[in-house]
């Protein structure tokens, strides 16, 4: 296939990806087993038409060759060019399970795993679909998903083999018996690749994608970053508060780590660099600002929306719980920037003179948060949250027309429609149309984890008895001592983030360690939050740490250091998830003034934790006071009054007489 054909099959493929998706949202909804594997179908085709059978070599090759220097031939870029033929194979095999699909909706719709006959076409579409998930996730997300999910697969023949009575062991089955139960599991039904996590792509991430996608191009997200540097120009540090103010406005629509470092850092990180901060430092400071945005509602993280589907709960009520300890996150980070601006100025004679320039004023630009309103006031008012999505993917193109008049666009109409105007805030056709192609691609790349990690998911819940096995051991340990099944949780949910994306992490947890924790008393709310945060946090957690990566090639800064840096200043989003599962009244789980004392004793333990990273208050703190200060952080975990208000006169006495013993060296 060559580039010209792809091109063309790409954009049919993107508007016709788009029209379904609305026909949903604004006309009326099919059923699940129609609309959820249509939806896969339109994913894997974009994924295939993006990523070619060849890309990974002519990527490397043009690696090797900006590092010695050298150019690259077409002549060397299309020595595999004939393999892209093998892509019209997939290609076949999607339009196989589409036409499988919409032949067979009634029967799969009323499937029943005891009485209903598999056929043998039923198994060509297993086969089919588990290979084309298999070769899409490799293709976007390299090796490690794609071996973990080959694993659990080959676990699932022969988990019976194992010595009976460990954590591993399966009673077994017969082959015809489970080769049955294996097709009918993952492709049959509403469980499998056509779960949850792939029903809530379908209904919910591909809207709320695309709407980020508009919203920051019709420049609502240019303004979230200008009114973070606005408010912290002045200060000190203000580079590096910018970062978080900006990093976390910017979350609140994004929900995406990468890009909002890609986004903000460009612009804070330089910044951070000419004022005296370390390249790791300032890399570190945008990576934990920027993480953040996955835990900042009223748009989180993608695994927030599969949260909510699977607790059976509206959105709204998770993006509220989870107010306080994203407040108390940034609030730490802000705290901690403050401290170590400080501590600089303090070794240094020279003021700082580096300020981002905000070259618009804000207050006319003020309606380009609207569609941000309006998404907010409908899924308040019971709206679904596919129709909330397409609600603001409209009001950004209202807001988009309106910038068209306010911008001058009329001088020179039909080039400023197309091209949109330069230094404004209308984007054009171009720039509308890369929009709709960039939400249609990131939502195919979110759709497609989802869907292999429905695999993972039934290999565990329905094919073996793993996930029953784990939790009874982990429920065991957790009787005698909740710390320790915690810890453990945490660890498990910290490995799977570093090998898996987030929201693979964020169901595989879910799977493994909810209902362990369920069975210890802990709320499902609480115990999902849980996962849902440690699964975040392994972003900014060496070795794997995305974020972190691209903050530090922005910078020129060591990778690594830039991680561990990170890791160490995002600790309070570590010590969190134990204190709403300690105190659940931090998620909103108690009364009025229940939430106002827990997220008070978060607070403050925050700011001591802030004091005891940044090694800073009024001026540089020695080693064993830096301890005493975390010693004071931890002891606000526990909701136990006597507990909190010895760490609290503790805190409040060493603070005092640092101060004292300040001023009186001065």
């Amino acid at each position: 296939m060559s580039n010209q054909v792809r091109k063309y099959c790409t954009i049919a493929l993107t508007v016709a990806f788009f029209v379904f998706q609305m026909y949903l949202a604004l006309v009326k909804q099919l059923t699940v087993m129609l609309q959820t594997p249509l939806h896969m179908c339109f994913a894997l085709a974009l994924v295939f038409l993006y990523n070619p059978i060849d890309k990974g070599y002519q990527k490397n090759l043009k690696k090797k060759a900006e590092k010695n220097g050298t150019t690259v031939t077409d002549e060397q870029l299309n020595k595999f060019a004939w393999a892209r033929w093998i892509d019209l194979i997939f290609f076949a095999a999607i339009i196989f399970v589409a036409i499988y699909t919409v032949n067979n909706v009634d029967r799969l719709r009323n499937f029943d795993k005891v009485t209903s006959q598999v056929l043998n076409i039923d198994y060509v579409a297993m086969v089919c679909i588990i290979v084309l998930l298999l070769v899409a996730v490799r293709r976007t997300l390299g090796n490690v998903l794609f071996f973990f999910i080959i694993a659990f697969i080959v676990y699932s023949w022969t988990a019976q083999f194992f010595p009976r009575g460990s954590v591993f062991y399966t009673k077994g089955k017969s082959f015809p018996k489970m080769l049955k139960t294996f097709c009918a599991g993952m492709t049959m039904g509403e469980n499998g690749v056509y779960g949850t996590p792939l029903t809530t792509s379908c209904t919910s991430l591909f809207y709320f994608i695309v709407f980020g996608a508009f919203f920051s191009e019709c420049g609502g997200g240019q303004l979230l970053i200008d009114v973070g540097l606005k408010f912290s120009n002045k200060s000190s540090g203000g580079p590096a508060k910018a970062a978080v103010i900006s990093s976390g406005l910017m979350g609140m629509v994004s929900g995406s780590a990468v890009a909002n470092v890609a986004t903000t850092g460009v612009m804070t990180i330089p910044m951070m660099k000419k004022i005296g901060y370390e390249p790791e430092e300032a890399g570190a400071i945008e990576a934990v600002a920027s993480t953040g945005g996955q835990i900042m509602p009223p748009i989180m993280g993608v695994g927030a929306f599969i949260m909510a589907e699977m607790l059976g709960t509206n959105y709204l009520n998770i993006a509220a719980d989870a107010i306080i300890p994203a407040f108390a996150y940034y609030f730490g980070v802000f705290v901690l920037v403050s401290a170590l601006a400080k501590k600089r100025a303090s070794r240094s004679s020279q003021s700082e003179s580096a300020a981002i320039e905000v070259k618009n004023p804000l207050l006319p630009r003020l309606y380009l948060l609207l569609p941000v309103v309006v998404l907010i006031v409908s899924i308040m008012n019971g709206f679904s949250l596919m129709r909330s999505g397409m609600y603001g993917i409209f009001v950004c193109l209202a807001c988009n027309v309106v910038s068209f008049f306010l911008g001058g666009g009329l001088k020179n109409a039909w080039h400023s429609i197309v091209n949109g105007i330069e230094g404004g805030n209308f984007a054009g056709l171009k720039q509308l149309w890369q929009s709709m192609l960039a939400g249609a691609k990131s939502a195919a790349e979110i759709a497609i984890p989802t869907a292999a990690c429905g695999i993972i998911i039934d290999v565990m819940t329905e094919q073996t008895s793993l996930a029953t096995n784990l939790s009874g051991i982990i429920a065991g340990l957790g009787m005698s001592n909740l710390f320790v099944a915690l810890l453990i949780a945490m660890i498990g949910c910290m490995l799977l983030g570093m090998a898996l994306p987030t929201v693979a992490a964020y169901l595989v947890g879910v799977t493994l360690f909810v209902p362990t924790l369920r069975s210890l008393g802990i709320e499902p709310l609480v115990a999902n939050m849980f996962v849902f945060y440690y699964g975040i946090m392994a972003q900014i957690t060496p070795p794997v740490c995305v974020a972190s990566y691209t903050a530090a090639g922005i910078a020129g800064a060591d990778a690594m250091k830039t991680g561990l840096r990170g890791m160490l200043f995002a600790l309070v989003g570590f010590l969190v998830p134990f204190v709403f599962v300690y105190n659940p009244a931090i998620l909103l789980q108690g009364s009025v003034i229940e939430i106002v004392l827990a997220a008070a004793q978060l607070l403050v333990g925050t700011y001591f934790l802030a004091l005891s990273v940044s090694g800073y208050f009024k001026r540089e703190l020695s080693w064993w006071i830096r301890l005493v200060f975390f010693v004071v952080a931890l002891g606000f975990i526990d909701p136990n009054w006597i507990t909190t208000l010895a760490a609290l006169a503790v805190g409040v006495g060493l603070a005092a007489w640092i101060t004292a013993s300040t001023k009186k060296a001065a």
